[in-house]
This record gives C-alpha cells, sequence and structure tokens, in this order.
C-alpha cells in the first residue's frame, strides 16, 4: 500500500474518531486500529499527535467551505436570503443524530492553554477563510461594509454552533440566520460598525 492512501485512512480514522469523541479522549493507539495500521506505521506519517490533530482539522477545511458555498449557491433571493440559508442548511444537519457540532471550534476548547498548536493555527485559518468568503460575497453585492459585516456573520456562526450543541437545540441555527438577515438588510443603508451601536 502506497505512502498516500496509507496517509488518507489514517487521516480519515482520525477524523471519525475525533469528531465522534473529542481529541484528548482517542488515543493515538485507537487511531491506528481504527486504520488498520500498527501505531509504528501511525508514526511513520506523523512525528506526533498534535500533527495527526492538524491534519484531522485540515481534512475537514474543504468539505466545510465547499457545503457553506453549495447551500449559498442554491439558495434564491437576495444575498440575505442566500446566507440566511447557510443557517438553514446548519440547522437541518443538527438534527442528525452523529452531528457534534464544530469540530474546529471543540478542538479549539480542547486546546485552549495551547494557543501556538498546529491545530489551533489550522483551526484559525479555516475560520478565517470563512470570514473572507463571506466578505467576498458582501462585497459582490457593492456593499461597502463587507470585511464588518462579514466578521459580524461569522460570529453569528460560530456562537450558534456553540448554543444549539450546549442546548442540544438545533433552532438556534435559525435563530442566528434570521439575525444575520436583518444585519445584511441593514447593512445595506448603514456602515456595519454601526449597526450593532
Amino acid at each position: 500500500m502506497d505512502n498516500i492512501s496509507t496517509r488518507e485512512r489514517i487521516v480519515s480514522a482520525a477524523n471519525k474518531l475525533f469528531y465522534r469523541e473529542g481529541i484528548r479522549a482517542v488515543s493515538v493507539d485507537a487511531v491506528a486500529e481504527e486504520a488498520g495500521i500498527t501505531k509504528r506505521s501511525l508514526y511513520y506519517h506523523f512525528k506526533s499527535k498534535d500533527d495527526l490533530v492538524a491534519a484531522y482539522l485540515d481534512y475537514r477545511d474543504l468539505p466545510n467551505l465547499k457545503a457553506f458555498r453549495r447551500w449559498f449557491a442554491d439558495a434564491a433571493g437576495r444575498l440575505e436570503d442566500r446566507i440566511g440559508a447557510i443557517f438553514d442548511n446548519l440547522a437541518e444537519a443538527a438534527q442528525h443524530p452523529k452531528w457534534k457540532g464544530c469540530g474546529f471550534l471543540r478542538t479549539s476548547a480542547e486546546l485552549a492553554n495551547m494557543p501556538g498548536h498546529p491545530a489551533i493555527v489550522v483551526g484559525a485559518a479555516h475560520k478565517k477563510k470563512i470570514e473572507d468568503w463571506l466578505a467576498s460575497c458582501i462585497s459582490a453585492e457593492g456593499m461597502e461594509n463587507a470585511e464588518a459585516l462579514a466578521r459580524q456573520i461569522r460570529l453569528l456562526l460560530d456562537g450558534s454552533f456553540a448554543v444549539a450543541m450546549l442546548h442540544r437545540d438545533p433552532s438556534y441555527f435559525r435563530t442566528a440566520g434570521e439575525a444575520a438577515r436583518v444585519l445584511v438588510r441593514a447593512g445595506r443603508t448603514t456602515p456595519a460598525t454601526e449597526i450593532l451601536a
């Protein structure tokens, strides 16, 4: 078996276990067993568990961003409706019994005392990509306050992830989506820095 497919099996196994159980609860031995390889083989591909955790988040990066883009593109209506559709789709996803919230936020909470951890770097970059993508969508509508508004919407996203998971209630995504719609509508005529003042 070549190195690429072995590495992919390891990361896929890590993704399954880390997302389901959390990074601290899952040992390297458990990941190796799930991947059907030896622990030694795992360490051939990843020098430490820290590197494996970073690879796990990197593995989730593009699929999550693609989902947001697809939900936005598939929605009808004005910008606020398309952004609101992201929240509506998250509310649907959160009803699945295997849903465990945002893997990036959960990992950052587990590593809160380790700000330089490779996984924190990957997680922060992912969240920045979401924010930058939102800003580009807003800017494409000719709105001048795109960066500030995108940041506010990202805060609504992350906040709704946290609260929906805490209460096991997906309706928080829909509530946050309504708030996002209001922000976008208000942002058409008001600088985003003044909306919440």
